[in-house]
């Protein structure tokens, strides 16, 4: 292993001094090297949305979408996976994160795990994963054995995978249908990928299942109907979406609200069309879960369409 020969693993010029400028100038070399980030997710954006098609193909079989990753990587899988249920209302098993030495690792290191191919392998069965299914490899390296390990057992079942890296010529690209390549350049702080590296990734995660959410209906225009309000925070925003999305008044979408269930997507249906819980749940599925499926399903009237 030459790790030298990894772009993540280089001297950035750009911090050769950081050990001697003040605080205002460290932070000002940090900030200008994270500018980069988002320059670097933009270049990879064909081959996310080729994975977000499949990943969205996949849910309509009745597949899932596992992440498994190490380290910085893999907390960051964890976390994306973890924001699902209560943003997009999804069932906890539809998205879920594998991390290298289970969940002690999302609260202290345990750097060791990363380098056994059979543990990647054995975490991925024990999750029940399966051929309809789509694996998402994260490791900014491109090398973790733990990713790799998992990743070519995922594509001899013939499921679609995917490596998410930031070295061009990653490993785990072998064994991966989706090239996913944040190629953010030397970290500030040599060989720290989770700095640059880790924001890259965090924002693709994002864009992956924020975008197969949005193909699945769980966004109206751009609200957020399927959110679960299990806090007082959620349930102010639930109201307040149903009112931004039939212009009703704040009364108006309180009822619909305790009418639907406290389902977002059922009240705003409800008010929209002028149809009661049972009529708007069966509108839904009509419309495959999006609302306005649910509007051309009823033949675009109603009370507020």
């Amino acid at each position: 292993m030459n790790l030298e020969n990894l772009t993540t693993e280089k001297a950035n010029p750009a911090s050769a001094d950081i050990d001697a400028r003040p605080t205002r100038q460290i932070l000002g070399i940090i900030n200008d090297e994270d500018r980069k980030v988002p320059e670097a997710v933009a270049k990879a954006l064909d081959g996310i949305a080729a994975l977000v098609d499949d990943v969205v193909a996949a849910f309509g079989k009745g597949g899932r979408l596992f992440y498994i990753g190490a380290g910085t990587s893999g907390r960051l899988g964890v976390l994306d996976a973890s924001e699902c249920p209560p943003t997009y209302g999804t069932d906890p098993s539809m998205v879920q994160g594998i991390i290298a030495g289970g969940r002690e690792a999302l609260v202290r290191s345990i750097e060791w795990a990363e380098d056994k191919a059979g543990e990647g392998v054995r975490d991925l069965e024990a999750a029940g994963f399966g051929a309809n299914d789509v694996l998402v490899g994260i490791t900014a390296s491109g090398r973790a054995p733990y990713v790799l390990g998992a990743l070519e057992r995922a594509k001899a079942l013939g499921a679609v995978t995917a490596g998410m890296a930031c070295n061009a010529g990653a490993e785990i690209f072998a064994a991966s249908k989706h090239r996913i390549l944040l190629e953010v350049g030397p970290e500030v702080v040599a060989g720290s990928t989770r700095m640059k590296a880790g924001t890259a990734q965090k924002l693709a995660l994002n864009m992956i299942t924020t975008a197969s959410m949005i193909r699945l209906g769980k966004v109206y225009k751009n609200l957020m109907v399927d959110l679960r309000p299990v806090n007082e925070k959620l349930v102010e925003r639930s109201k307040n979406l149903v009112q931004k999305a039939t212009g009703c008044g704040r009364e108006a979408a309180e009822a619909a609200f305790e009418a639907s269930g406290r389902k977002p997507k059922i009240a705003i249906i409800m008010l929209l069309l002028g149809v009661d819980r049972e009529a708007a749940e069966a509108l839904a599925v009509k419309g495959e879960g999006r609302i306005s499926g649910a509007i051309e399903a009823a033949g675009g009237r109603g009370a507020g369409a």
